[in-house]
This record gives structure tokens, sequence and C-alpha cells, in this order.
């Protein structure tokens, strides 16, 4: 795939000029039997990234097109439109979107097109810039960009590529603990996702947690498709 003339050769290529077709998997939710696996890079991390204007769908398909395993969390939402209810597909985290690249290639993707160092893809820099982790500081006393364990992204990925409605986003005062045990959702279209039982809603939910950035609860969860985690 050709890459910019100006991209010096010890620059992370990004296939910018000409996208071709995805070459990595859409996540999907686990009754389709695709699986969110993918072979880990210990040299890549899941970056999150802010999009500008609620074009994250935009920014997704560009990251993907240039091989690059892109995510949008979201959920199914009933509207009425025209006097009858329509089921729309709407993000979860508007204006953002997580990335699975290293941290040169995070540069590359969000670096001022400017004449000394400019951007392989000018259209993604105009939408992207990072979000910054501010529970944290570098050497230099400043926040770096915010970067989720892969892990803890994986269980999200499997929650949340449900779509399922009744995803929520949580806030201290939306839910209470219901035990101290992790467990492991062990059926329906939760199946695999890992995290504490909670009540929120007046339903049993399961809590599905991105340290320090984001919590999240699945749809109703009964007992027994859940089983504690001994470890």
């Amino acid at each position: 795939m050709d890459t910019l003339s100006n991209v010096n050769k010890s620059t992370p290529q990004i296939p910018c000029s000409r996208f071709t077709s995805a070459a990595i998997p859409r996540a999907e939710s686990s009754q389709t039997g695709v699986s969110v696996e993918y072979v880990p890079d210990p040299d890549k991390h899941w970056y999150i990234f802010r999009v500008s204007y609620h074009r994250e769908d935009v920014a997704a398909d560009m990251l993907i097109k240039a091989g690059i395993y892109a995510y949008v969390v979201k959920r199914y939402r009933w509207v009425e439109v025209d006097k009858r209810r329509k089921r729309i597909l709407e993000s979860l985290l508007p204006n953002l979107l997580f990335a699975y690249v290293t941290p040169a290639m995070a540069e590359v993707i969000i670096r001022d097109n400017n004449p000394q160092q400019p951007s392989p893809c000018p259209k993604l820099a105009a939408l992207l810039s990072y979000y910054y982790d501010h529970f944290n500081t570098d050497a230099f006393g400043k926040n770096p960009p915010a970067v989720v364990a892969e892990a803890e992204m994986l269980n999200f990925i499997r929650a949340t590529s449900t779509h399922n409605e009744h995803l929520m986003l949580l806030s201290g005062n939306d839910f209470r603990f219901k035990g101290g045990e992790e467990v492991l959702i062990t059926n329906g279209e939760f199946k695999g996702v890992r995290g504490r039982v909670i009540r929120a809603r007046g339903q049993q939910r399961v809590l599905v947690r991105l340290t320090d950035f984001a919590d999240l609860a699945t749809a109703y969860i009964p007992t027994g498709m859940m089983e504690v985690i001994s470890d």
C-alpha cells in the first residue's frame, strides 16, 4: 500500500493516501460467534482519542481502512420518528474512540500539519486529539495521553459490542455493590464478561470498569448466569 512521499522511513507508515478494505475484524457480539480477540502486540496500547464534532464513526472508518484496530462504543436506543418508534444505534461515549497503536503511530495520527513535520494523514489529524490521563503525570509534570490496559479493554469490548439498549454509564451514586466478588457471566449475550455484581436502577447487573475513565453496567443478569471467579 502506498504512503505519502514526505513520510520519513523511520516514521510508522499509515496508508492514508490510498485506503483499502479493512484488514482487521470488527468487534461483534458474542451471539454472532465472532471473537473480539486479536493477536496482542507488546508495542501497542489502547489509546483514547477525542474526536471533533461527533465524527467518531468517520475517524474510526479511516483508521480501520488504514489497518488499525479502532473501536467506537455504541448502544441501541428507541426514538420516535414520524409518530413511529425506531431503534437507532448511538454512541455511548460521544466524541471518543479507542485505537490500538504504538506510541509512535499515535503521534503520527494526531500530528499537527506543519511544514517541519507534516502529518501523513491530515484528515485524521484534523479530527483527532489525545484524551489525557488527568490522574497521572509524566517526567515533565504533564498529563500523558490516556491508555487502557489490554485486559480491561477487551472486557469492555465484549460488554459493549452487544449494543444492548440497557447498557448504562454510571456515576458514583448510580449503583451499589452486592458483594465484593468478581464474577464471570457464563451465558447470554454478555457471556465472557467479567466484573462485580451491582444493583442499578432496581436491577442486578455487572459492573464493567475502565480504571480512572469509565464505569459501565450491563443489562440485567440473572444469578444463574454468573459464577464467582476464585482467583
